[in-house]
């Protein structure tokens, strides 16, 4: 039996460590960044792989994500991965592509995820301050878009947490699930970047406790510049061994 209450907690727990408070939506791709002896790398996976963690015995740890995925469906991952990461005993883990499918830990992870991304006590606020405008007292798909976009949600993981609450018209949670609405974000006003993969020249990237080590090792006398930029390109961070312009640089 999954404990929800318990992986609220959870949750919630996790935000405080990380520097957050319990409600406000989260910049989980920096987050990931202050965990300490954590890599993060994003890699296309192909169609039916979303995610998975690598826990060593030393303390360092790999988080990978299917960058092919939406960035939606990129952002739960990682909260997925998180769950894995600070309470599976299991030193892999892998997320599948279907919210809720698997064993009970994925369906915990998943659980996880939601609540970490997608907080109680806000999402209540929201979605009653949005279908208090409807005379049936239900969320619309335009509603569904806006919470979405609000908190940074894949359009599924959004559906599938309003599916229990008493502002979702449940007739039509099939219907919510298989709509498109990248084209209807936008026509709202919004960036569909949230239902896009990553541009394919940043598919391929590592960051976090493995750049730092390389770096380290480099300060240190302990490798070479050459094993040092080896070690870049393996890690595929040729803008670190060639200095590409970032963006928004503005070079004199």
């Amino acid at each position: 039996m999954i404990d929800k209450a318990d992986l609220m907690t959870k949750a919630i727990q996790l935000r405080k460590e990380l520097g957050e408070d319990s409600n406000s939506p989260v910049d989980i791709f920096s987050l990931v960044l202050n965990i300490e002896r954590l890599t993060l790398v994003y890699y296309p996976m192909g169609d039916n792989l979303s995610g998975m963690c690598i826990k060593g015995k030393s303390g360092d740890c790999v988080i990978a994500i299917n960058s092919a995925m939406s960035l939606g469906r990129q952002r739960f991952s990682l909260a997925h991965e998180f769950y894995h990461l600070r309470y599976d005993d299991n030193m892999l883990s892998v997320c599948g592509k279907k919210i809720g499918d698997g064993k009970d830990i994925e369906k915990e992870a998943d659980m996880f995820a939601s609540y970490f991304l997608i907080p109680a006590a806000e999402l209540e606020c929201k979605s009653a301050q949005l279908a208090a405008k409807h005379e049936d007292g239900k969320l619309s798909l335009d509603d569904i878009i806006r919470l979405e976009q609000y908190f940074g949600a894949s359009h599924q993981a959004m559906v599938i947490r309003l599916k229990e609450s008493t502002y979702m018209n449940r007739a039509r949670v099939e219907d919510y699930l298989m709509s498109s609405v990248r084209n209807r974000a936008e026509m709202m006003g919004y960036s569909s970047e949230l239902y896009r993969p990553l541009p394919a020249e940043k598919q391929y990237k590592t960051y976090g406790h493995y750049i730092n080590q390389a770096d380290q090792l480099l300060k240190k006398d302990l490798i070479s510049n050459g094993k040092y930029e080896e070690l870049l390109m393996t890690a595929f961070r040729p803008d670190l061994v060639y200095g590409e312009e970032e963006d928004g640089d503005v070079v004199d």
